[in-house]
């Protein structure tokens, strides 16, 4: 790369190239907290469960809904950053060398 990126932006990065396994260890750590925050409450096991898949799970979906917004987003970006055109910028001489090659094969092939 000509430019260091910045550690936010390395990091948003990864995490574009990588979501579902964003989500998966976010979902993983809300349950393992939820449960320590939970053992800590004079509650039965059950509830400690139950409550713990209750607050992983509205984390989790807060995380999807995080990944959606990121997702649009950098697609929105690409587009206005024109990644996204009809017709890609070749070079010139590309051009003429494929054309003349499709010269030389249609004339042979006749």
């Amino acid at each position: 790369m000509a430019e260091s990126m910045t550690k936010f932006e390395a990091m948003r990065e990864w995490v574009v190239e990588h979501k579902l396994r964003t989500v998966g260890c976010l979902w993983a750590s809300g349950i393992a907290g939820s449960i320590a925050y939970e053992w800590s409450r004079p509650n039965k096991f059950s509830v400690k469960v139950i409550h713990a898949r209750m607050n992983a799970q509205a984390l989790t979906l807060a995380a999807l809904a995080g990944a959606a917004l990121v997702e649009y987003y950098d697609h929105k970006a690409k587009q206005t950053a024109g990644e996204y055109a009809k017709q890609p910028n070749i070079p010139i001489d590309v051009v003429r060398n494929t054309a003349a090659m499709r010269n030389d094969f249609n004339s042979h092939k006749n």
